[in-house]
């Protein structure tokens, strides 16, 4: 089997490491890979958007998989255009996919079909959400507010404001942060308070199997201060959802979710996200992904045990409700290191040292390319993401952090208190 994976990140290093396990694979590509996904896969010099030429790739090549790595390529069409011409590919169709591309398409369609969720309001400018915040409907000038950005923003285009001034502020920045057209329309939410917790799950359209539950620490400073980031990394734990509340989710938001694509006449077929915050209330969707997360899937594949071009083929034939998946017993923790300046104005171009040291252990390259010398350098603002699995999350946590000390580049950052 021929297998193409869309993407340049670190979930895509983990996607592609996880397809090279697999007895089945004779040839792995990814488009467009990066330094260290191009140790186990042949980097493919096409962007993730260009689905045309993606699609003529896999048609030339006999690709008998497709597996899509981001949201953009999604978002776009890229599984609509290949299968028009007939190639198997995993993720939603575009229609499907404006349940991440548009957070009001995916708040109005929560409320549609029941699913529990913050109280929110989409205004159709900057400006009218403004008003909208002056109103009053989400409380005073001291009471927090979720500010969100409509479009897809590379997990930039939310902010959680303190106040009504601070709301004030983010609304009109936002375009300079995530881009006009991302910004065009604005999505108020009250703000909720609890832990959040991640759900991830394979579909087919009618049956779902689930990941091990998540947590992502996304700001930069330890203690969860400073900006937010893309995820400076991830545990998976038993621990983070009761039974009670598994069956909680399953029941007021998964089945309702799958049911509600279905009647509204878009299967969803592919990975699906759910953030969660776990409330006093009980638990409410704060959005959906329509793909792996970024460092989630790390820390997930690592524990997977079942081959995963099985699974893509149950989901592809409508047959994952038969598909016994099995997880590594334990926990499991990913720590990302970033480049210096990151979130702001990553430097790139550090030799990164010390890599050959780690181990057994997983390194996965997010922004890793190689200089003329052949030494691995920073080329993007998350570097690595150094993964561990354990028995229990304290010794999972153990092993990755001593793998990170064996590591170094010049302006090395890292939070030392992931899964705390």
């Amino acid at each position: 089997m021929n297998v193409l994976v869309i993407g340049s990140g670190g979930r895509e290093h983990a996607i592609c490491r996880t397809f090279s396990k697999s007895p089945g694979v004779t040839r792995l590509f990814c488009a467009n890979g990066n330094a260290g996904i191009a140790q186990v896969a042949e980097c493919v010099p096409a962007r993730p958007d260009d689905i045309y030429a993606l699609a003529d790739f896999a048609s030339k090549n006999a690709i008998d998989l497709t597996f899509v790595g981001g949201e953009t390529s999604l978002a776009i069409g890229i599984v609509d255009e290949f299968e028009s011409r007939g190639l198997r590919i995993i993720g939603p169709g575009k229609e499907a996919a404006q349940l991440e591309a548009s957070k009001s398409f995916a708040k109005d369609f929560m409320a549609r079909h029941g699913v529990p969720t913050a109280k929110f309001t989409t205004s159709h400018s900057p400006a009218f959400a403004i008003l909208e915040l002056e109103s009053g409907d989400f409380g005073d000038e001291n009471s927090p507010v979720v500010v969100k950005a409509d479009g897809l923003a590379a997990g930039k285009g939310v902010v959680v404001a303190k106040n009504r001034a601070e709301a004030v502020g983010a609304i009109k920045e936002m375009a300079d942060l995530v881009g006009t057209a991302a910004a065009e329309k604005i999505v108020l939410e009250e703000c909720m308070f609890g832990r959040e917790v991640s759900l991830l799950m394979f579909a087919d359209g009618e049956d779902f199997a689930l990941m091990p539950p998540t947590r992502d620490h996304k700001r930069i400073g330890e203690g969860d201060t400073g900006p937010n980031t893309g995820g400076m990394g991830t545990i998976t734990d038993a621990s983070l959802l009761t039974a009670d509340e598994l069956q909680t989710i399953i029941d007021t938001m998964i089945r309702p979710t799958l049911h509600g694509c279905i009647r509204e006449g878009f299967r969803f077929r592919g990975i699906m996200f759910l953030g969660l915050m776990m409330t006093a209330q009980g638990p409410k969707l704060l959005e959906y992904n329509v793909r792996f997360g970024d460092p989630e899937t790390q820390a997930i594949l690592v524990r997977l045990e079942t081959d995963l071009v099985d699974i893509c083929e149950a989901m592809l034939d409508g047959t994952l409700g038969s598909e016994d998946i099995k997880w590594r017993q334990g926990s499991s923790a990913c720590v990302v290191l970033a480049s210096d300046g990151y979130p702001q104005k990553p430097r790139t171009g550090d030799i990164i040292s010390g890599l050959e040291n780690v181990g057994e252990i997983e390194v996965f390259h997010a922004g890793t390319s190689k200089d003329e010398a052949g030494n691995y350098v920073t080329s993007g603002g998350r570097v690595l993401g150094v993964t561990a699995t354990g028995d229990d999350l304290a010794e999972a946590l153990s092993t990755a952090y001593s793998a990170v000390t064996k590591i170094s580049f010049d302006g090395m950052q890292y939070r030392r208190d992931i899964g705390k």
